[in-house]
């Protein structure tokens, strides 16, 4: 079995380091209400996040309820799975029922369509706690974000982690030093997960362990590309950089999007326009390998692009957040709108009994003008939604104005309405309020 998950925590005392974010953790259950923000808990792979949230279940006596990534998350889904049990009370007969959203910075794809929507609808009508678990905080939507309280997990230092080992490796029955344990859990750099599996891998088939058998178990410290862009920024050796760049998984192309992505952020024209020369010759480079399909001609791209961007930076840094590439948000961006825009029309097609093609080419932009004249009007008629009104009159912000004015306007009249109700009339042969049978 794999000794991470043989040894995950299975209370909030059994977590290693991280000790203010995890009482964060529980103050903030000890005092849920209905009124509570849901939790954020965000950083780096392997610190907690989603231990912490099990063990919070245990510890609460609480039901949980998991979507992860290997789950579908459209906003269909979480409607219907979180959405549901948020409002409905546990038949575990637990107290609380603990919705936990796992990876919620990875929704992407059609797969994920609309799941950031779902999980905002989820979190405004909840009556039950929620915990949206994140690697990168800034993967969320803005306005998801801005629901929750964050909670930051940070990486988990060494020597907090040699104790854990060390238990680790009593109940294996595996003698270790705590040289040996102290350099797993460093070269680990704060992710418990992976240090647990690097002594795993070390100790298979050993009762002791030297400091022999750790090269086949190292963490794998390729860089990232977050990584290499900092190193061409900050500057360093010609040939290091190479040699970091041949560690990094991916072609040159995807490299020439980043760092083109990047170039913002060098302040002065002749820098960036000494960047963009070498970057236009890489990129010449890189046409000529896909057009003849002879790849070695990568080996010229690629100096071009990280040395060349390098010498123009002369090592001043970036201070600034490395973000992908903008034409990646466009592309993404894009994509919605398209997707968007097909459900309305084969929406629309249904309620007015059109085939789609023609009511696309002949009748949606009518239906526009008719919405950007009276939108109050016709987004209760067409039941539109913030981003389906936006697609209309292209100002989200007084599409959101008259979505929150239909919305409110309709609890009004529900209230109304229940007022307004006549009261139950009296079965025969009960007493009225005089105190007599209405038969008498």
């Amino acid at each position: 079995m794999d000794w991470a998950e043989k040894y995950r925590p299975v209370r909030l005392q059994d977590i290693v380091g991280n000790t203010a974010a995890v009482r964060q953790v529980f103050e903030w259950a000890k005092g849920w209400s209905r009124r509570s923000k849901p939790l954020l808990l965000y950083g780096k792979p392997g610190t907690g996040k989603t231990s912490s949230a099990h063990a919070l279940a245990r510890d609460m006596g609480w039901e949980i309820l998991e979507l992860n990534a290997s789950d579908q998350r459209t906003k269909a889904v979480i409607d219907r799975v979180a959405g549901s049990s948020s409002i409905t009370a546990s038949l575990s007969g637990a107290s609380r029922k603990l919705i936990l959203l796992d990876e919620a910075d990875n929704l992407q794809g059609n797969a994920d369509r609309g799941g950031a929507r779902g999980i905002i609808d989820t979190i405004r009508r909840s009556h039950q706690p929620i915990i949206l678990v994140a690697n990168d905080v800034y993967g969320l939507p803005p306005e998801l974000r801005g629901l929750c309280e964050p909670v930051q997990f940070r990486a988990v230092q060494a020597r907090s982690l040699v104790p854990r080992l060390k238990f680790i490796c009593t109940m294996e029955k595996i003698r270790c030093s705590e040289t040996v344990l102290a350099r797993v859990a460093a070269r680990a750099g704060g992710d418990v997960r992976a240090a647990i599996n690097m002594l795993h891998a070390a100790a298979t088939g050993r009762e002791s362990l030297g400091e022999e058998d750790l090269l086949s178990s190292e963490k794998d410290d390729r860089p990232s590309i977050f990584d290499l862009i900092a190193s061409v920024y900050r500057g360093t050796d010609d040939r290091r950089l190479m040699q970091e760049y041949y560690g990094f998984d991916e072609p040159p192309s995807t490299l020439a999007q980043w760092i083109e992505g990047s170039l913002v952020h060098l302040q002065d024209l002749p820098s960036r326009e000494k960047a963009y020369r070498c970057l236009a010759r890489a990129d010449e480079f890189l046409g000529l390998t896909y057009r003849r399909q002879y790849f070695p001609l990568w080996r010229y791209a690629s100096p071009l692009l990280l040395l060349g961007t390098m010498d123009a930076a002369a090592g001043r840094g970036i201070h600034a957040r490395i973000t992908p590439p903008s034409r990646w948000q466009r592309m993404g961006t894009a994509r919605k709108q398209k997707a968007l825009r097909t459900g309305l029309v084969r929406r629309l097609s249904g309620m007015t009994h059109l085939p789609e093609d023609a009511l696309r080419d002949e009748y949606l932009t009518l239906i526009t003008l008719l919405v950007e004249r009276d939108p109050d009007r016709y987004t209760e008629l067409l039941s539109l939604d913030t981003d389906e009104l936006t697609l209309f009159i292209h100002d989200r912000t007084r599409a959101e104005g008259v979505v929150k004015s239909r919305a409110r306007k309709a609890r009004e009249e529900e209230r109304q309405e229940k007022k307004e109700k006549p009261a139950v009339e009296p079965k025969p042969g009960k007493k009225a309020a005089g105190g007599q049978s209405p038969l008498f």
